[in-house]
């Protein structure tokens, strides 16, 4: 019974593994029998091909880019074979001028060189029909891989895969135009055929034509749609200049690298590999500018919570000035005295913020002292005169004239009038010299500070004379004594020391 239960399970068993053989050796020979589709037009448009390679599989793919390997494989050969043929009548026309420098130059020898050079010639236009021919073949070669990229996708640094690979560097490996330097003729007809070949310059001029009409397009296109933009940012009142300007600049900028990346999808630049480019490089050159990002992200608030404007009169990072413009980075300052400040965002928005035409109305406080001895009524009424007759004083709100302070010298006035924040220092000034004036004209003093010294004189008594003279008798006495020691005559001056 144990016999046949193993005999049972070795037959299932292999019977299994015959399937299992039989299974992959119908894949193999269904994948071998699989053949490529797009190659058999070689002149098939590439939009078409575009459209060929979406439902297939990427096995599918790699099939299609083998045969297309293929045939740039064979057009490769004969662009060899005719260089071969272009090299041995290179050195036949050698051959041919050397003798006619060794002998007498013979019509016969003229003729042969003047044949050999009209053969090279048809050459050199053979091969540069061959090298058009590469050409499209290329060009639909690196359709199909770029399906395949779509198909498999790209490696973390945006980079095509292994698989891909050897695709690549065989057409970096035969395409392109590579030249004689040692020939010269060869090479510039080599450059003059590419040049009006119609899959070389012709195609390279066009591509160039519509890059730069596309760039053209777009950049119309943002500035079109900037002033639609700012028409509309004019409607609303609650946004600073520096708001504004920042949105339509960046606008413009974002429609224009829009621009810049459409126009190179439309000359065939694949611009996949290039954002996955900048996205990689992001996190580095975010690291590397760790103070400038900083900066960004304060003018960021700067712009949205608008404690101040252009032209503000500001006090910000210890510097006073206008404000003239800003950006995401720095602002700019001009100072009273006409210079130009640049200041880290960073440093504003850290630090206190003064905007002295945040407001329309501003507060002007000065302060002028009479003398103890003057009339303070007779002082505020002249002052009150003074601010009713200046025609940039305010009438609402009230202007304030009282007593603030018996100081050590005088009596010390407020005189605070209110005044639009353009005119404060035209206030300030002329207030300051009218009230002087008035002053002066109803006799009353602005004191100067004041000491008053007194001098107390004191006679020296008799017990204080006598011990000063004892002293001085004492130090007379040290002297002659150190004279008697030293040797030494001293003069005045030493011994009174």
């Amino acid at each position: 019974m144990l016999f046949r239960q193993t005999s049972l399970f070795q037959i299932t068993l292999l019977l299994l593994i015959l399937l299992g053989m039989s299974s992959l050796s119908l894949a193999a020979t269904e994948k071998e029998a699989r053949k490529a589709v797009t190659t058999s037009d070689p002149d098939i448009d590439v939009s078409e091909l575009r459209i060929m390679l979406v439902p297939m599989t990427s096995e599918d793919l790699f099939i299609e880019a083998d045969s297309w390997m293929a045939l740039l494989q064979t057009t490769a050969e004969r662009v060899a074979s005719e260089k071969l043929i272009i090299k041995k009548e290179n050195d036949q026309i050698a051959t041919e001028k050397q003798d006619n420098s060794d002998q007498a130059v013979t019509s016969k020898n003229e003729a042969k060189v003047e044949a050999l050079q009209d053969k090279k010639e048809e050459t050199l236009s053979h091969i540069d029909t061959l090298r058009s021919e590469r050409t499209l073949v290329v060009e639909r070669l690196d359709t199909v891989l770029l399906a395949i990229n779509d198909k498999i996708g790209l490696d973390a640094k945006g980079k095509e895969l292994a698989e891909v690979l050897p695709y690549r560097r065989y057409i970096d490996t035969v395409s392109g135009l590579k030249l004689e330097i040692n020939d010269t003729k060869s090479a510039l007809l080599g450059i003059k055929g590419f040049l009006v070949s119609e899959d070389g310059g012709q195609k390279w001029l066009k591509n160039i034509i519509i890059f730069i009409a596309t760039l053209v397009f777009f950049w119309f296109l943002s500035a079109l749609f900037s002033k639609a933009v700012t028409k509309a940012l004019n409607y609303s009142s609650s946004n600073s200049v520096i708001l504004n300007s920042f949105i339509i600049n960046s606008i413009r900028r974002i429609i224009f690298f829009i621009g810049i990346l459409i126009a190179l999808s439309v000359i065939g630049i694949s611009v996949a590999p290039l954002l996955a480019v900048i996205g990689a490089a992001g996190f580095i050159i975010a690291f590397a500018l760790q103070s400038t990002l900083s900066n960004f992200a304060s003018g960021l608030m700067i712009m949205f919570y608008r404690p101040f404007d252009v032209h503000d009169l500001v006090e910000v990072a210890g510097i006073t000035g206008k404000v003239k413009s800003m950006t995401l980075v720095s602002t700019t300052i001009m100072t009273p005295d006409n210079k130009l400040m640049l200041v880290p965002n960073n440093s504003i928005w850290g630090d206190v913020i003064i905007n002295a035409y945040y407001s329309a109305e501003r507060r002007v406080d000065m302060i002028f002292g009479i003398g103890y001895d003057d009339d303070i009524e007779c002082a505020i009424q002249v002052m009150t005169k003074v601010l009713a007759e200046h025609s940039l004083v305010l009438d609402q709100p009230e202007a304030t004239v009282q007593v603030s302070e018996l100081a050590d010298s005088s009596v010390n006035f407020i005189c605070r009038p209110w005044v639009k924040t353009a005119d404060y220092w035209t206030v300030y000034w002329d207030v300051t010299r009218a009230v002087k004036e008035a002053f002066d004209a109803a006799g009353i003093s602005i004191p100067f500070p004041q000491s008053d010294v007194h001098l107390y004189q004191q006679t020296q008594s008799d017990d204080e004379y006598d011990v000063a003279t004892k002293l001085v008798t004492s130090e007379k006495t040290n002297v002659s004594k150190q004279k008697e020691d030293t040797g030494v005559d001293l003069d005045d001056g030493e011994a009174e020391n």
